[in-house]
């Protein structure tokens, strides 16, 4: 009798379960969350340090560096364009990547990259994805983490390579290609 009692409660026990889960998934496919999209997006970001109106500003630099042409420690606050070609003047504004770069790397020029890409036209307007990772900016390719998004790309995970398109030694400025592989 006691072995029945203990059956028949486990058999309710696991209906309840059941009945939770299905309720839960119910909700969740209502919610529209059960299909994933991924999204390719390619860009090109602008980092602008030279000239009278620089999008990329060094706000403080680590005392203990060594040189003054060391790079190391700086933190760097960055509010610059994104355009959909590698021509800052010709190609049309997508957006903005706002955010900060940390100089990480003591011995090899590799950065904290902590930003979002914030689309300001098109079909992606006023979503934002934010992007976090290591960018070891002489490699020919870095991959950083997506970590999350609002708007179209609420919920986004996935993953951005930057591939340097142009380097300009003596202003410092930069064109790097960005590819965003987006799971939302």
């Amino acid at each position: 009798m006691a072995a029945m009692l203990i059956s028949r409660r486990s058999i309710q026990l696991v209906l309840v379960v059941a009945a939770v889960v299905a309720i839960a998934g119910a909700v969740h496919a209502a919610a529209g969350e059960t299909t994933a999209t991924t999204t390719h997006i390619k860009v090109y970001w602008h980092d602008v340090v030279s000239g009278p109106s620089p999008t990329a500003v060094q706000v403080a630099r680590a005392a203990t560096t060594n040189s003054s042409a060391s790079f190391f420690g700086a933190v760097v606050v960055i509010d610059d364009p994104l355009t959909s070609g590698p021509d800052l003047n010709a190609s049309s504004p997508v957006g903005r990547a706002q955010g900060t770069y940390v100089s990480a790397g003591k011995d090899t020029v590799a950065l904290l990259m902590n930003m979002n890409f914030v689309f300001q036209s098109g079909r992606y307007n006023g979503s934002t994805v934010a992007i976090m990772g290591r960018n070891e900016v002489f490699a020919a390719v870095r991959e950083m983490a997506v970590v999350g998004g609002t708007g179209v790309f609420r919920w986004a995970r996935g993953y951005a390579q930057a591939r340097t398109h142009t380097f300009d030694m003596k202003t410092g400025d930069a064109t790097v290609e960005y590819n965003l592989y987006i799971n939302h």
